[in-house]
């Protein structure tokens, strides 16, 4: 076995590891109904990987994410921090007498379970449905209404979760409420790691989750590094570093549209820019490889040509970004072949640091690597310019350079639940002839390209947001003219698409890099700058900002050698 643990850190980062999740429950769901389809049946794609077997105390089996989240106090809206497994202990009043003076308590008002929650729940308690005969149509909680409500009213990521955590996967930090607007920079959560014994919580939970593995194949780290759980992530992360110091740790750096929204004075820049350049140099050197993920205007992109995306919803952000996770992480949990083996449902699985020594161990050694996306792809029978499968891989990751020729690019593509002629799923060697010919016909192409295929689509869960365009039918193929009368399609209407995703490691970074090197130059290291007072109440003195800036002129140099961009001070 080779196992992944993977931990979630912050608001966005949770919300994507929300939907992450509910793809993984619907593909076990597909999986066990004897009427589902046949290409979510297989046996090439190992769950356990990701998931772990357990017993209840009343000897109950269960199976749950192999997962840490961490959160705000308060983030778990409805969900109790024990998860949904266990009976929470009562909070009753204890017997030991310690105060004798006048006792008052504060007690927030549990939040309700919405539509969605509360069908769950009926279903776990084996409620009947008005199809058997014994429910009044007035109390049966239809699909179109749950649709509906999450569409409106998601607050907290677990508003549309449909797995169960273990007990010790839900982590609140302890005096940080979900409604602390101002934890929103590097400062702010510098010390949250290390105060109130937090810090060897947290390890002693991720530590419950690794001693249990028989060969962990890495880490799968997705961080919210917007604000203050960037300093939370780092210090965990040097303390993984230190543990687990052979175990590899691929790192996603994640940002909600709200994030980016543009500062109204310049000391709120100064802020932002700075923290951006200390985030980011700090969660890199704790990690093999990082991929920035989450765009400005998801709306507006072009991985959103055939999706429909409210960008101030998080609940619709993070469902395209979770789509990519999903696809990236496939190749990890294919079962490996022999030299002389085939299978007719997956092609190219590699491990967690088979894709890091991919793409950052070769070539230029360029640990930042891009993320493109196409949801869904196009068939392969499509026109072979704007139409081919490889065109319409665009990026999630922000800053990027588009269109630029580099013949020492590396590159690993996912592709899943293709479709090829007439409609029907194409098999993994038509995706494979596709793949190949479409390279051999590009201008240019990368020094080396690494391809996993599988057979499955994107299983679309219930609780999945309505965001596909009317150009996208019920299997996810792309339609020749748009369905009258609908504007956005959701879980009713689309129940998988085909799916494909690249990790790329090329100079398309270098002005994500520049970005955060010039504004740490101009703000933090520069005589004079705006940012060094700043800086030190951060905690970072002279000779550590200066190191920084030295780690990130490397990065730049590593991607573009033939960058002017000095070392040195530039006083």
């Amino acid at each position: 076995m080779r196992e992944i643990v993977t931990i979630q850190v912050g608001g966005f980062a949770n919300f994507i590891g929300s939907h992450f999740w509910n793809f993984q429950d619907e593909m076990l769901g597909l999986a066990a109904d004897p009427y589902g389809d046949p290409l979510f049946k297989t046996h090439s794609l190992n769950m356990d990987v990701i998931y772990r077997t357990g017993e209840m105390p009343q000897g109950t089996l269960t199976y749950t994410p192999r997962l840490l989240s961490i959160d705000f106090q308060g983030s778990l809206g409805s969900m109790s921090s024990k998860g949904t497994l266990y009976k929470e202990c009562s909070n009753g009043p204890s017997e030991v007498v310690t105060w004798t003076g006048n006792v008052s308590t504060h007690a927030s008002e549990p939040h309700k379970k919405n539509l969605f929650l509360q069908s769950l729940y009926r279903e776990e308690q084996n409620v009947p449905s008005i199809n058997g005969g014994t429910k009044d149509s007035q109390n049966e909680i239809q699909d179109t209404d749950i649709v509906n409500c999450l569409d409106k009213e998601v607050q907290f990521w677990t508003d549309f979760s449909k797995v169960h955590y273990h007990p010790q996967s839900l982590y609140e930090i302890n005096g940080l409420w979900m409604d602390a607007q101002e934890f929103d920079n590097y400062g702010v959560g510098r010390d949250v790691f290390t105060g109130n014994l937090r810090g060897e919580e947290i390890c002693d939970r991720l530590r419950f989750f690794v001693e249990e593995c028989d060969h962990i194949q890495g880490f799968q780290f997705i961080v919210d590094d917007s604000g203050g759980f960037s300093p939370v992530a780092s210090d965990f992360l040097e303390s993984i570093a230190d543990e687990h110091t052979n175990t590899p740790v691929l790192l996603y750096a994640v940002r909600g549209p709200g994030s980016h929204m543009n500062p109204r004075s310049r000391k709120q820049t100064v802020v932002r820019d700075l923290h951006d350049a200390i985030s980011f140099s700090r969660l890199s050197s704790f990690c093999k490889m990082i991929v920035p993920v989450g765009l400005p205007f998801s709306s507006r992109s072009k991985a959103s040509t055939f999706l429909n995306i409210e960008d101030e919803n998080p609940y619709h952000c993070s469902a395209v970004c979770a789509a990519a996770l999903h696809s990236t992480s496939l190749p990890f949990r294919m079962e490996p072949l022999g030299p002389t083996g085939d299978s007719s449902d997956v092609s190219g699985a590699v491990d967690v640091n088979g894709i890091i020594h991919m793409l950052a161990g070769q070539s230029r050694q360029n640990m930042v690597a891009s993320l493109d996306v196409a949801m869904p792809c196009p068939s392969l029978t499509g026109r072979q310019d704007e139409q081919s499968l490889l065109g319409n891989l665009q990026p999630v990751t922000p800053e990027v350079a588009e269109n630029m020729d580099d013949l020492q690019a590396v590159e690993s593509v996912t592709v899943h639940g293709a479709i090829g002629s007439e409609g029907h799923r194409a098999t993994v060697s038509e995706v494979k002839n596709a793949i190949h010919g479409a390279y051999e016909r590009a201008i240019t192409r990368p020094m080396f390209c690494h391809l996993s295929v599988a057979r499955c689509p994107l299983p679309i869960p219930l609780p999945f947001p309505s965001i596909f365009g009317n150009l996208i039918g019920q299997q996810g193929e792309l339609l020749g003219s748009p369905i009258l009368g609908s504007v956005s399609r959701g879980s009713l209407n689309v129940h998988s698409i085909p799916m494909a995703a690249r990790l790329r490691s090329s100079c398309d970074i270098l002005p994500f890099l520049e970005n955060r090197l010039g504004n740490l130059r101009k703000f933090g290291i520069e005589r004079g700058s705006a940012g060094t007072e700043l800086l030190r109440s951060w905690g970072f003195g002279k000779d550590e900002v200066e190191d920084m800036g030295e780690t990130l002129s490397k990065m730049v140099r590593t991607v573009d050698p033939q960058s002017d961009i000095s070392s040195s001070d530039s006083d």
